[in-house]
């Protein structure tokens, strides 16, 4: 080694490639290893992909910039989205000093900013996406992918000055998005507005870096991430753009590009799509391997200022490539399709350090190229990504490519609708925008049929649930109540799906969940009161009202009753609704502090507080199921054996109180294995009670031990709250725009 570093650059290169051109490996992995070594040879210092995470700063703004038609801070309750859309036009084409625009047109910016902000939303969780704006907090801030993108939101403040509380930032980013694309003569589908500002970036703790993340979805290698993180690398929005790994391989990203995209719930042709969309306008900056300079977090004084000259303009680093996508950067149209078919690549180390492709150019032909700003500087190379070049290598893709390159009116629908996907994914149902204007449904937003027009007599309808009840044993209150708390449980507060409405337990894959055996004895309790009221009583109404019904027949307060829900014909929209919280955790009880993690997440998910929660919990407790049942509305001791018939070793109970309270505070509690299941659970020194471990860890967290001190000491405090949160999660879904609900009225 000491001999080695003896030796001037110029020797190593030559020994190193040298030895490789006389092994046998392909002229392609050949240039590979030999870029690779340069990149060893000369490391990138100071490269956003491993920037640190950050606090929000935007830098102060000429006092010109300021629009005056309007107070500041004066909330403007009936935004004209089109207006507004004409105002961001309008910055767009006004280039500022502090962060020159490429071309005059921060167009390709915006698009980046809404790309970005949407494009961190994933399926497995629902959590990401534009809704509440949190790319100004941490960590989203100062994540590697968003580097300079607080120039963009600089230049958006004087727009949300003007418009005030009316128009949220996660509105204004979609926009920006929006008006980028339709002024450089892209297609508009449409907008669904309403997104709610969130106060700081805790909703986005999980996404990334946190030790919340590493504790819920830890990635064991970056680079290599699984769902359910959204990334295959924490910090980035989708895949790195050099190649998987760093290693500029297109067959290997073609493969992580799909996984990646699918985990956003994309499919191949949106995929292709989107990229080309993006890739239509404006390019890359790299200017030199020095980097961007210390991310918001790091400095939020002066972030990323660029330490590439003057860090801005014909010098910016914002991803460490460096060229144009396409020689009208400004204009929407299929030429970054008919670059990817129409030039054989090659990879090279462009002057910001990192791996990028550039066309082979046959004897005589010249380099495609885009202008820059004002003429002052050289024109910019066109060139692509690791990523772009994967679109060729995998066939599925290339087709696309193809297809899109040859009819630029296909490729216009495709993306648009792709576009509004992405942008709106996070949003739930269509009845949460915000905007009559907005496009009807799409199958992304699940919709529901119209609720009956002629609705049920609900009173006769309960007159029917009591007399089922009543000839009843008391099986039949935890057979309702868990069916209502299973159908309800599903919602989601992180994308809004999810709920009862729709009655989609009915149907694959939610009848099919584990956790939901045997409540199709419940459904089949209720058929009867179904065929009986016909199309004006829902599946869904029916469900609420059996465990409405249920509770209050087990001694619980009365409860009020909205209905008008509908039923779904299938149970699309399900795939990752399963329920967090199934009465499990053990796998990490060794870890107690992991678990409390996971038990609050989903407390989080749920919409509940922990008192709403710990409140549910216990009226599981006492009135669940008490047969073949899993999850929280079951007896716990039912769990003593798998029982088939209508003998069992333990008594059920049918009165709802706190019992569950009193119960876990009396005993001491030791680890305990069914024996004919295997199932893990506690039980009581010395008696025949058990409990789950998620009961137990009520034990172990000084908040949620409050709670069940509270409750062990007032019954009918219990009983409030077990109505109110009932109540509750029993309507969550019943959306009447973004903020709204149809039982309010």
């Amino acid at each position: 080694m000491v001999i080695v570093t003896m030796f001037s650059s110029t020797v190593m290169v030559t020994m190193f490639s040298s030895a490789v051109m006389v092994t046998k490996f392909s002229s392609a992995m050949r240039t590979i290893l030999c870029l690779l070594f340069l990149r060893i040879l000369y490391p990138v210092s100071a490269l956003p992909y491993s920037s640190p995470q950050a606090p929000n700063y935007l830098p102060g703004y000429p006092d010109e910039w300021a629009f005056t038609t309007r107070q500041q801070g004066e909330p403007a309750p009936n935004v004209d989205y089109r207006e507004v859309m004409k105002d961001i036009v309008e910055v767009m084409t006004n280039s500022r000093d502090f962060w020159p625009a490429d071309n005059g047109n921060y167009g390709p910016l915006f698009i980046r900013l809404t790309w970005h902000n949407t494009g961190s939303y994933r399926t497995s969780d629902g959590r990401g996406g534009a809704d509440g704006a949190r790319q100004r907090f941490e960590p989203e801030r100062s994540w590697a992918d968003n580097t300079n993108l607080d120039k963009a939101r600089a230049l958006l403040w004087p727009i949300k000055q003007k418009y005030g509380q009316g128009l949220s930032w996660g509105d204004l980013f979609v926009l920006a998005g929006n008006a980028a694309f339709e002024s450089m003569g892209g297609p508009y589908f449409g907008f669904c507005g309403g997104r709610i500002d969130a106060d700081d970036g805790s909703e986005s703790v999980q996404l990334g870096p946190s030790p919340e993340q590493e504790v819920l979805m830890p990635c064991k290698v970056a680079g290599k991430c699984q769902e359910p993180l959204g990334a295959n690398d924490i910090g980035l929005i989708y895949v790195n753009p050099e190649g998987h790994m760093g290693i500029p391989d297109p067959v290997a990203t073609a493969r992580h590009v799909r996984e990646v995209f699918a985990r956003m719930d994309m499919n191949d042709s949106e995929t292709v799509a989107l990229m080309g969309g993006g890739h239509s306008f404006g390019g890359t900056h790299g200017a030199c391997p020095a980097g961007a300079g210390p991310s918001p977090r790091e400095d939020p004084v002066n972030p990323w200022p660029g330490l590439c000259g003057s860090g801005k303009g014909y010098d910016a680093f914002t991803s460490g490539f460096e060229f144009a996508f396409t020689t009208h950067p400004t204009t929407f149209d299929v030429e970054y399709f008919k670059n990817l078919i129409n030039f054989d690549w090659q990879v090279h180390v462009g002057p910001g350090g990192r791996f990028q492709w550039k066309p082979i150019l046959s004897e005589g032909m010249d380099s495609p190229t885009a202008p820059t700003n004002d003429g002052r500087y050289p024109r910019r190379y066109v060139g692509a990504l690791t990523s772009d070049i994967a679109l060729t290598k995998d066939e599925a893709y290339k087709k696309l490519v193809e297809l899109y390159a040859s009819d630029q009116k296909l490729f216009n629908r495709a993306w648009s609708h792709a576009w509004y996907k992405l942008t709106t994914r996070d949003m739930g149902p269509r009845t949460r925008c915000s905007n009559d204007d907005a496009p009807p449904p799409q199958w992304f937003q699940y919709p529901l049929p119209d609720p009956p027009a002629q609705l049920a007599n609900f009173e006769e309808v309960k007159q029917k649930l009591v007399e089922v009840l009543d000839d009843d044993t008391g099986e039949a209150i935890g057979m309702f109540t868990r069916l209502a708390w299973q159908c309800s449980s599903t919602f989601r507060s992180t994308d809004y799906l999810g709920g009862c409405n729709g009655a989609r337990i009915r149907f694959s894959p939610q009848k099919d969940w584990a956790v939901n055996i045997n409540v199709v004895s419940a459904i089949d309790t209720l058929e009867p009161i179904k065929e009986e009221f016909g199309e004006n009583l829902s599946w869904a109404d029916l469900i609420i009202l059996a465990g409405n019904t249920a509770l209050e027949k087990a001694g619980g307060k009365s409860l009020k009753f909205c209905g008008g829900r509908t039923d779904a014909t299938d149970g699309k929209g399900s795939e990752h609704l399963h329920p967090k919280i199934a009465g499990k955790f053990s796998e990490s009880l060794v870890q107690l502090k992991d678990s409390m993690v996971q038990l609050k997440d989903s407390i989080g998910i749920l919409s509940l507080t922990q008192r709403e929660f710990a409140a549910l919990n216990g009226a599981g407790y006492a009135v669940g199921d008490s047969r073949d049942c899993d999850g929280l509305f079951c007896q716990r001791n039912s769990f003593q054996t798998a029982v088939t018939s209508y003998e069992r070793p333990y008594s059920t109970t049918s009165t709802l109180s706190n019992t569950f309270f009193l119960t876990l505070l009396s005993e001491r509690w030791d680890k305990f294995t069914i024996p004919d299941t295997g199932k893990q659970m506690y039980k009581a020194r010395g008696k025949n009670l058990l409990m789950l471990p998620t009961d137990y860890l009520f034990l172990l967290d000084p908040e949620l031990l409050a709670i069940v001190q509270d409750f062990a000491a007032d019954n009918d405090l219990f009983l409030s709250v077990v109505a109110s949160a009932w109540t509750k999660l029993s309507n969550v879904d019943r959306f009447k725009g973004p903020t709204g609900n149809v039982c309010d009225q």
